[in-house]
């Protein structure tokens, strides 16, 4: 299928490398892991591989702090769930920014059934957390505070480690999920204070099916999924080794080579968004510069999102985002965009592109112009 692909943040292909790492362990390299035989202990060996290598990524005390799960929307349960449950005789009250992905704000939003308490920190209008909002908020009772490192929808990088200053001196453990911003920008969670961090395999080119959660040592969490004693007795079942194996080799990967990729992805962002802006009515969303490389997104006065990534699908073959694709289908407005201060009619009119191997500066004038043509002929539609 030819055409211009630009929605990475949903599902980005697995790098042929990776995928040529991980053929083995489909037919020959299969064992499970917890098997104390010949091919259970490869399995295992293949399986701490795995983890030293996303250790790395991250700049992990040890690969012993790395858990693997069946996705980010695992990890990021057993993150918020796990250290809310296992906490709550210190105190029951939990804190988010406002424009978290869905899977941390839902397990949230589920625990105030069991008593506790949710507040959402505002974000100004490109998308940076209130930190004087955030330290107002947080007690001594506070056990959990969720910063995302980067935001899918509108790009904007978090200010962490200063988010992560204030959570220690006030309140308990820091969660930031970092699936949007893994293999673009440097990690390192101990040098930014991280006391828990979510992973995504294929935002990372590995396979879909796997992520991961970083678990500093001494926080302590219990687990939200309960069978056998794999990872450390926080997530049962047997390990999905093909996918882990693939993400760890995704990392490694990332780990040598995000430095050149991200220069190079945001010479194509920054040409996108110069060129973008000069059609009538249209705004960056996100903020200006902190914002990760490869992510450029923009709304659009007096048309919709799903008009736009529609047409510019069946009219030019360019695959755009209109905001998370894990909420997209509702039809309802980026709650994203809804936090950064636009009103409804204004949130509805967003378009998304976010960038990566299979992208180059010479596309730039194809994307351009079928944006342009997209919202000219929407506009000459609508009755806005």
């Amino acid at each position: 299928m030819c055409g211009i692909y630009l929605d990475y943040q949903s599902a980005s292909p697995v790098d042929p490398r990776v995928h040529e790492f991980m053929e083995r362990y489909l037919s020959c390299d299969f064992g499970n892991p917890s098997a104390l035989h010949s091919r259970g202990l490869a399995a295992r060996a293949a399986l701490e591989e795995a983890r030293t290598k996303v250790a790395e990524l991250i700049n992990a005390e040890g690969p012993e702090n790395i858990i693997f799960t069946g996705g980010v929307t695992e990890a990021n349960n057993l993150a918020v769930r796990g250290v809310a449950q296992r906490n709550a005789g210190i105190g029951k009250k939990l804190l988010a920014s406002s424009i978290e992905h869905i899977s941390v704000l839902n397990p949230l939003k589920g625990l105030l059934k069991s008593g506790y308490e949710l507040a959402l920190v505002p974000v100004d209008s490109t998308g940076i957390i209130d930190l004087a909002q955030l330290e107002s908020l947080i007690s001594k009772e506070t056990i959990l505070t969720s910063v995302m490192y980067a935001n899918s929808d509108i790009g904007t990088i978090e200010p962490i480690r200063e988010v992560s200053d204030m959570v220690h001196e006030r309140g308990m453990y820091l969660h930031v999920d970092a699936t949007a911003a893994a293999g673009k920008i440097p990690l390192d969670v101990q040098k930014e204070g991280i006391d828990l961090l979510t992973l995504s395999s294929n935002d990372l080119y590995g396979p879909q099916g796997a992520g991961a959660l970083y678990v500093k040592p001494g926080v302590r969490i219990q687990p939200v999924l309960f069978g056998g004693g794999q990872e450390r007795g926080l997530r049962a079942g047997t390990e999905n080794l093909y996918a882990i194996a693939g993400m760890g080799e995704a990392a490694r990967l990332a780990s040598l080579e995000k430095a050149i990729e991200s220069s190079r992805l945001q010479a194509i962002r920054d040409g996108l968004i110069k060129e973008i802006l000069t059609i009538e009515q249209s705004y960056l969303t996100g903020h200006p510069t902190l914002r990760l490389p490869h992510h450029a997104s923009f709304r659009f006065s007096r048309i919709e999102g799903e008009s736009i990534l529609l047409t510019m699908d069946a009219m030019f073959n360019i695959q755009v985002s209109t905001g998370s694709a894990c909420s997209s289908r509702t039809l309802e407005p980026s709650h994203v965009l809804l936090a950064i201060g636009l009103k409804h009619e204004q949130a509805h009119g967003s378009m998304v592109m976010t960038l990566g191997k299979e992208n180059n500066p010479d596309q730039i004038p194809a994307i351009v112009n079928a944006v342009r043509k997209t919202v000219d002929r929407l506009r000459a539609l609508s009755p806005l």
